[in-house]
């Protein structure tokens, strides 16, 4: 935990300093290793620099996710909504659970600074002249980009009138909320399906945990690959088989900036996080595994995050581990690190719990597998859309998420594995393309990462996923992390104000999910009831079992946000819900 930062002034004091020198002079104090004229440093406490060395970043790389010019402009970072002010809001960008982002001006410093660095002139898709150009994201954008949001100071209460229409007022607050290059108004009309009216209302998409929409771009691109450049990849020489693999190709290429990888090389396509455990599983910690040896889950899982390695477990005499909760649903890292033995061999757990919206601290998750000589695989689906990843920063061994989560086609994933760690991997599906030669005595495998993408794969979905992350990175995710606390934190103070209504899931770090019980009625209940009124929640165990019922509970209504949502929206949920009043 970040403590005893000298300077004790406000954030808004801090970043509304308007002399130069005074700045250059805070970022030699704290930063001296800070020479980039472009950058002026918001002061930070010298811990930063330890925790910066620690996870290899410099502290100007720190300096600069907090400040990208010398006239740097925060906007209103201290934004409220109703009577609830959110400066606390916990900063989660890795997952470390004691750093406050508005409390302490350095916790951003390490994290964020790697998110950026990952921006340079993103090349279009080397297609032909007459091809799909995606936009060239520069860094002067990408710095832009990283500017925190500009609110207005309240906008709960009368935003949508009892119809559950919108008045003439929400579209003008939406627009007064900028999020990193675009104001919210913007972005929801960026999602087509958002104008969509459900049972006479206007939909509310509150089920972003199970899936998110998909903004125009992305639908766009789609068509033109299905107009243009549809072929099989990595083999034909004919213009079209170039084509789509070029674009197959520089999808790669976007997810490894967007998530911070050293190589597209180090980037598998699969068919989402479940296909992406399972080839973990088993292509490389089962081939590793002797009776007796240990794998290391958390309580918060999902299936998808237990089943294969209980199934792994099965065939080779392997033992699980489960890390506990405390009573707010935050896992225990003094008991996590007592789990581990001479025969622990994996450890796999999620970065944000699907029913909880726990962020689980995975800086000091990896540090301890680590210390342990235990490599960690990092479930991402739920974080993906939500937080600032960058898997070097972290030095995670695996990371792996689902397209359809963060903005993207169905039926693409990515598994994320250190270079090493995948060759030395065995295949897991076997087929054409993953192939270097076959006889009858032996094959010869591909390289990665085409050793584990056998057959065609799902080739415009993950040309889709790409163009999704580009929309994010467009944006700017460190502003996208942002808006959707406060909107979290508005959710919260006003879902509080339900008779009955009991949330499901209180740690301080928490991101999208809003899960609750309502006394006296099922989930069912509550969840059609929700659906009259054009509001779209998840009800059920949400693929998280054991975890509800650790808590007492066997399902639960679970809400769920993601970038577009907006005030009006928590709105219409709690007018809803007070209908069972």
């Amino acid at each position: 935990m970040i403590t005893n930062n000298p300077d004790t002034r406000s954030l808004e004091e801090l970043a509304g300093v308007p002399n130069a020198a005074e700045l250059e002079q805070l970022a030699n104090e704290y930063f001296p290793d800070l020479t980039d004229s472009a950058y002026a440093a918001t002061p930070a406490a010298p811990e930063v620099q330890n925790a910066s060395a620690a996870q290899g970043v410099s502290a100007a790389q720190g300096a600069a996710a907090i400040n990208q010019t010398p006239a740097f402009d925060w906007g209103h970072p201290f934004a409220t909504y109703g009577d609830q002010p959110t400066s606390s809001a916990p900063f989660a960008y890795g997952g470390n659970s004691t750093d406050t982002w508005l409390n302490s001006v350095e916790a951003p410093a390490v994290p964020e600074a790697e998110f950026l660095s990952q921006f340079g002139d993103v090349p279009a898709a080397p297609t032909p002249a007459t091809g799909y150009s995606p936009k060239v994201l520069s860094k002067t954008q990408a710095a832009e980009n990283a500017r925190p949001i500009d609110a207005p100071t309240s906008l709960g209460g009368d935003s949508v009138n009892k119809a559950g229409n919108a008045n003439s007022g929400s579209n003008s607050r939406n627009e007064s909320i900028r999020i990193g290059s675009k104001n919210l108004a913007q972005i929801r009309s960026d999602f087509p399906i958002l104008s969509k009216q459900v049972n006479g209302h206007p939909l509310v998409w509150l089920d972003n945990g199970a899936t998110t929409q998909r903004p125009q771009v992305v639908i766009d691109r789609l068509k033109y690959y299905y107009e243009n450049e549809n072929s099989n990849v990595h083999r034909g020489a004919h213009t079209l088989a170039a084509a789509s693999t070029d674009a197959y190709e520089n999808a790669r290429n976007i997810v490894r900036d967007f998530i911070g990888a050293p190589s597209s090389q180090e980037i598998v396509f699969v068919r989402g996080t479940t296909e992406a455990i399972n080839l973990v599983a088993n292509a490389y910690v089962k081939p590793t595994l002797q009776p007796g040896d240990e794998i290391i889950v958390s309580i918060l899982e999902h299936h998808a995050n237990i089943v294969p390695w209980q199934l792994v477990a099965e065939e080779t005499g392997a033992i699980i581990k489960v890390i506990p909760c405390d009573s707010t649903g935050q896992l225990k890292l003094h008991d996590y690190e007592a789990l581990f033995t001479k025969r622990t061999k994996f450890v796999s757990v999620t970065h944000v719990s699907n029913v909880l919206g726990t962020v689980t601290p995975i800086e000091e998750l990896i540090a301890i597998a680590h210390r342990h000589g235990v490599r960690i695989l990092i479930d991402g689906a739920q974080s993906i859309a939500h937080i600032p990843v960058n898997v070097s920063a972290l030095d995670a061994d695996f990371f792996v998420f689902s397209g359809h989560k963060v903005f993207a086609p169905t039926g693409i994933g990515v598994v994320y594995g250190k270079k090493e760690l995948l060759e030395a991997a065995r295949p897991y599906h076997g087929g054409g393309n993953m192939i270097a030669d076959v006889t009858f005595e032996r094959t010869i495998y591909n390289g990665i990462p085409n050793k584990f993408e056998a057959g065609t794969g799902s080739i415009a979905d993950a040309v889709g996923l790409g163009a999704a992350l580009q929309y994010l990175s467009e944006i700017g995710m460190p502003c996208v992390f942002r808006w959707e606390h406060e909107l979290l934190q508005y959710g919260l103070k006003e879902l509080k104000t339900v008779k009955g209504l009991h949330l499901v899931g209180t740690a301080l770090n928490k991101a999208s999910a809003l899960a609750f019980k309502l006394d006296g009625y099922s989930d069912e209940e509550v969840g059609k009831r929700l659906d009259a009124y054009g509001v779209a929640v998840r009800t059920g165990h949400h693929c998280a079992q054991p975890v509800l019922r650790h808590f007492g509970y066997e399902s639960t209504v679970r809400p769920t946000l993601a970038l577009y949502n907006s005030p009006d929206d928590i709105d219409a949920l709690v007018r809803a819900l007070k209908t069972f009043a």
